[in-house]
């Protein structure tokens, strides 16, 4: 087991800290002044995270924390010969399925070519036929108004394989996607083209925790925070006031520039996703899982 002494692992931690407060500060100052962002506030309330689970450090596993008995306060610790660690017992059998599952997941959307032909249109067939009060940010106008916004999706195929976008999407728009996706598809449908599908290698980091280094976990957030925001330039809201340029994808300029922000992505993403596969992995052989199968092959991915 590598040792980290306390001067090492005291200046990762406040590095750590210090990187993610850039978002964890403004996120409550906004919240204290009942000031909602459309575009901010996805990080946290899609995805269910608390702001001190980001700015907690952990090592990875098989690590040990010179004089880091502040950390036996938190159960997934324990004491051994070298320092303070993360205890292999802590990955009970849930968490096994989860790091199996994730890992089912990852594996199968990494091993696809990223198609780049969607466009960003999950986000005009959210408000396809809608009234004004339906709009998800009713407080944000629509660049083309709801007529246009309707036009815009009648007049283009909408492709787009990712379950928890889909979901949201109006009635009157589903039978208009190229795919119908069910929680149940999602091994088979997710590529690694989608820019929920990269943004949600956030939430696989943090199911993983506390067994992933929060540094990772970090890295997987700002790299969802720029896809956020891609995002929502690409939708139909006119988000200036909020400083945000849009990307007009009713153009022809728009959709080359979003294929070539969404090739990008993928390409970081790719990156990203395999150092979480390769973290797993590591995860589960230092907790003793046998490793005779594949442990991507088993389990479905666990969402929620």
């Amino acid at each position: 087991m590598d040792v980290l002494s306390e001067a090492e692992w005291r200046a990762r931690r406040d590095a750590h800290l210090d990187r993610v407060r850039e978002w964890t500060v403004p996120y409550r100052a906004r919240r204290q002044r009942d000031e909602p962002h459309p575009v901010l506030d996805f990080m946290w309330n899609y995805y269910s995270v608390r702001p001190s689970v980001l700015e907690r450090w952990q090592p990875p596993v098989g690590i040990a924390l010179a004089g880091g008995d502040e950390f036996l306060a938190r159960r997934e610790f324990t004491t051994t010969p070298r320092g303070v660690a993360l205890a292999p017992e802590a990955l009970t059998a849930k968490r096994r399925t989860v790091v199996r599952s994730v890992l089912r997941l990852l594996a199968a959307t990494a091993s696809r070519a990223p198609r780049l032909h969607c466009f960003g249109l999950h986000e005009w067939a959210m408000v396809y036929r809608s009234t004004p009060l339906d709009v998800r940010h009713s407080a944000v106008p629509l660049r083309l108004g709801h007529a246009g916004t309707d036009a815009v999706v009648e007049s283009m195929p909408i492709r787009c394989t990712h379950h928890d976008a889909f979901r949201f999407f109006t009635e009157e728009a589903r039978p208009l996607n190229a795919h119908q996706p069910r929680r149940s598809d999602q091994v088979e449908l997710e590529q690694p083209g989608c820019l929920h599908a990269n943004m949600d290698l956030f939430k696989w980091s943090f199911k993983l925790a506390p067994f992933v280094p929060a540094e990772l976990v970090a890295d997987c957030f700002a790299f969802a925070l720029r896809i956020r925001e891609v995002d929502m330039r690409a939708s139909p809201y006119d988000l200036r006031a909020y400083g945000y340029e849009p990307i007009p994808v009713e153009e022809s300029a728009g959709r080359t520039d979003y294929a070539r922000r969404q090739r990008a992505f993928a390409e970081e993403g790719a990156e990203l996703r395999g150092r979480l596969l390769d973290t797993g992995r590591s995860v589960l052989r230092w907790a003793g899982e046998p490793l005779d199968a594949d442990p991507t092959a088993a389990g479905s991915a666990h969402r929620g």
